[in-house]
């Protein structure tokens, strides 16, 4: 592990920052329902520097945007249905930014099974009583509640965790 750091520094550095902004955004989700403002951006900022570190040619690089530039449209439309939060379609469209669209059928059926495991697992859990102990916490009550929503983003960034290996061959796609 030690000669791949040093082999290839930056490579790892944005592996490790890609995977640590996907952790905190998914905790960040799931405890306030919302997607930070940075998390997106900081993909976004991310990838360019990935990017340019990989030597991504220009046809690379465009088919990365135009995967990202549809699911944020795919993502609008699916915001206008009310189907999916202003913040989630940002993470999308970041992510997909990196999953490009050799990796989307990938990232998208991670993300999928990721969210309906998700909301199964939220249907189980909003049936059952909420332990005192657990009710104390805002976050966990707010999360117990039947009328509340799916926290997607947390889907989102498992998702694009489980397709990041297929990442790492980034110039291939």
């Amino acid at each position: 592990m030690v000669e791949l750091f040093f082999a290839y520094p930056v490579t790892v550095l944005c592996t490790v920052l890609f995977l640590g902004i996907m952790v905190v955004s998914a905790i960040y989700d799931l405890v306030t329902y919302t997607i930070p403002h940075f998390a997106p951006l900081l993909l976004i900022a991310l990838f360019v520097v990935f990017a340019g570190w990989q030597g991504l040619v220009w046809a690379q690089l465009f088919g990365h945007a135009g995967a990202a530039i549809a699911m944020l449209v795919a993502g609008w439309v699916l915001f206008a249905l009310g189907l999916m939060g202003g913040g989630d379609v940002k993470l999308f469209a970041a992510t997909s930014l990196w999953m490009g669209w050799g990796g989307m059928a990938n990232y998208l059926i991670m993300f999928s099974l990721c969210g309906g495991v998700l909301a199964l697992a939220l249907l189980v859990f909003r049936r059952l009583p909420l332990p005192a102990s657990f009710a104390r916490h805002s976050w966990v009550a707010v999360l117990h509640r039947k009328e509340q929503g799916v926290p997607y983003g947390v889907a989102l960034n498992i998702g694009a965790i489980l397709a990041w290996p297929q990442l790492l061959n980034l110039t291939s796609l």
